[in-house]
């Protein structure tokens, strides 16, 4: 079941509610440049064992309302907020993959991580996307500043690009399609503003508000957001538990989605 949800600054953001409406509740929030689609292979199989699955559709993207401004995390997040009260959720899993778990990251921090029972991170773009002098990791500024560049330029290639990095496995030209179309979706401004909150925000003093189980799902050949990503959350967020996969990339919840599910809806089961 699809319907739109109003948020603040009337932007109104798509929801799609799948599964069980008693089952444990599971709120994905997609990355960049995607929308709720992406966790179709998710969709296809946690409802089968019981559980209710929420997606949403960040502003600029997928089915939602594509405004010019609020594409930091501080709003991105406090969108997610209204969407938990407006739906009365309660007990949450928070779910978010790269960009998406960065959004959660924040959340936990700046709602007190209100109705959020555990906090899974899938890829997750934190606790910081870009490289620094004491962060040698992810991607540099300047690449960043390139995918901004060539998302006012040529969209379609840089999806396409980013598609190729994306997932470790082969995939078949269909899927790849599949996967670009879904960037297509968004608004460009709202892919590039979004960029642009990839490359300047930080999460390092929000971990410490995280005060829930923590799953962290990573793959090891992860080429947009390194496994160091996972290791380094891991470490700084206390009781976490990592979930590491040998063969797969960034989109771990593709690359090995049978060992994924099962491993999701553990921890979920156990925590």
């Amino acid at each position: 079941m699809g319907f739109k949800v109003l948020v603040e600054t009337n932007t109104a953001l798509f929801v799609e509610d799948i599964g069980p409406s008693d089952g444990e509740t599971i709120l994905f929030i997609h990355g960049w440049p995607l929308n709720h689609l992406c966790f179709e292979y998710q969709y296809n199989q946690l409802p089968k064992l019981g559980y209710r699955c929420i997606g949403v559709d960040l502003r600029g993207f997928g089915q939602s309302d594509k405004p010019w401004f609020g594409y930091t995390y501080d709003q991105l997040s406090d969108d997610i907020r209204v969407i938990i009260d407006k739906l009365g959720l309660k007990s949450v899993t928070l779910a978010g993959h790269s960009m998406g778990g960065a959004i959660s990251i924040r959340y936990m921090a700046r709602h007190a991580g209100h109705q959020i029972a555990r906090l899974a991170l899938i890829s997750a773009a934190a606790p910081s996307f870009t490289r620094g002098p004491s962060f040698p990791y992810g991607m540099s500024k300047r690449e960043v500043d390139a995918l901004i560049q060539e998302t006012y330029t040529d969209r379609p290639a840089l999806l396409s690009q980013f598609a190729d990095l994306f997932f470790e496995r082969p995939t078949s030209e269909p899927f790849k399609q599949w996967f670009i179309d879904l960037g297509l979706a968004a608004a460009g401004y709202a892919t590039a503003y979004t960029a642009v909150s990839l490359r300047d925000e930080m999460l390092w003093n929000d971990l410490s508000s995280i005060h829930v189980p923590v799953g962290i799902f990573h793959g090891k050949k992860d080429k947009v957001c390194p496994y160091e990503f996972g290791e380094i959350l891991h470490a700084l967020i206390l009781g976490s538990t990592l979930y590491p996969y040998e063969g797969a990339g960034h989109g771990v919840f593709y690359c090995d989605q049978d060992v994924f599910n099962q491993d999701f809806s553990t921890f979920i089961q156990t925590t």
